[in-house]
């Protein structure tokens, strides 16, 4: 049963100042704006891949050029086609139709497809490594190819039930629920925060909790402590994403996601003015983490989650937002 918290005086409108909305911070320039090994070596595969596609296939290069849409932008190279944005999907640049995209199966795979270069080389490496150890001595082969199946398992990418209603907020990740605090945000007001911890065996993609328009997107650089770490949330690398959700009549909602001391990844191609649905996903944080939410507190907020509670991505019901009748209901009975 849900536990509502009481109103202590909420301000008239938590919606910020236009002035104080910044736009899509400047160091956020790919969807991983940590970068990493395997992001410089697909980056570096890609340029090989254009260089084949111009010299032997001009055809197809033409087609897509043809085909796509938007302007080049900042961006760093001339793509051929999708495939070459899938780091800069959060840029304004070039962009084709699902039509146009002969790539876009991949979306449906069961793997995330932030994740399939680390799944390809990661678990690629380890899969060969057990094959040759087998040939030694045949036991060896048991922990890499063990290893092989833990990285599958971590960039796996399960359907979700989203469920329907106004004011409904679900988990923005897979985890345990180990913080649920009352805060005053600069931004927000008077809000909840709750903060999950990921560990290396959850899903690690990140959905949205409310649906709405992201407003802000701020990366800052940090450390890479223990996620258990209350600290953690303060000193580590982290990227914000501040959502308006039609909800709430356009209040502010706020998701974080934070690195751990192995998950040293954030992944987020949402960009200012996007507009999501409730559950949808948005991005990921690879190799565990921490990932916290923070929505407006008043009289309207029942919580539900506790802590603990082992909560699903766009499934997991983390609060609700009650109508007027049912807030006088409340009322009448406390």
């Amino acid at each position: 049963m849900s536990t509502p918290i009481e109103s202590l005086k909420p301000p008239q409108s938590n919606r910020p100042k236009t002035e104080a909305i910044p736009a899509m911070d400047p160091a956020v320039t790919s969807i991983q704006p940590g970068g990493g090994l395997v992001m410089s070596m697909e980056l570096a595969w890609g340029r090989i891949r254009r260089a084949y596609l111009r010299k032997f296939r001009p055809g197809y290069v033409a087609r897509m050029a043809d085909r796509r849409q938007g302007e080049r932008g900042a961006l760093p190279f001339d793509p051929v086609d999708a495939r070459d944005m899938k780091y800069f999907r959060n840029q304004d640049s070039y962009w084709w139709a699902d039509a146009d995209d002969p790539f876009l199966w991949r979306e449906s795979l069961p793997i995330v497809r932030a994740g399939l270069a680390e799944l390809f080389v990661i678990g690629g490496t380890l899969l060969l490594l057990s094959v040759l150890l087998a040939f030694y001595w045949w036991p060896l082969f048991v922990p890499p190819f063990l290893a092989c199946l833990l990285v599958v398992w971590f960039f796996r990418n399960p359907r979700r039930t989203v469920p329907e209603g106004p004011g409904i907020v679900v988990s923005p990740a897979d985890g345990k629920v180990v913080e649920i605090v009352e805060i005053d945000d600069p931004v927000i007001g008077p809000a909840v925060r709750f903060g999950i911890f990921l560990s290396i065996f959850n899903v690690h993609a990140n959905r949205v909790s409310l649906p709405g328009r992201i407003v802000s997107v701020r990366y800052r650089p940090g450390k890479f402590l223990n996620a258990l770490l209350p600290k953690s949330a303060r000193d580590n690398e982290n990227l914000d994403i501040e959502l308006a959700s039609s909800d709430l009549d356009g209040r502010i909602i706020r998701i974080r996601q934070i690195t751990g001391q192995f998950a040293r990844r954030i992944v987020c191609w949402a960009r200012v003015g996007d507009v999501f649905a409730r559950g949808e996903m948005y991005g990921m944080i690879k190799l565990g983490s921490r990932t916290e939410l923070v929505i407006p507190r008043d009289g309207a907020l029942a919580i539900v989650a506790t802590i603990g509670e082992k909560t699903f991505a766009g499934s997991t019901v983390m609060a609700r937002y009650q109508s007027d009748a049912s807030i006088e209901s409340i009322n009448d009975h406390s």
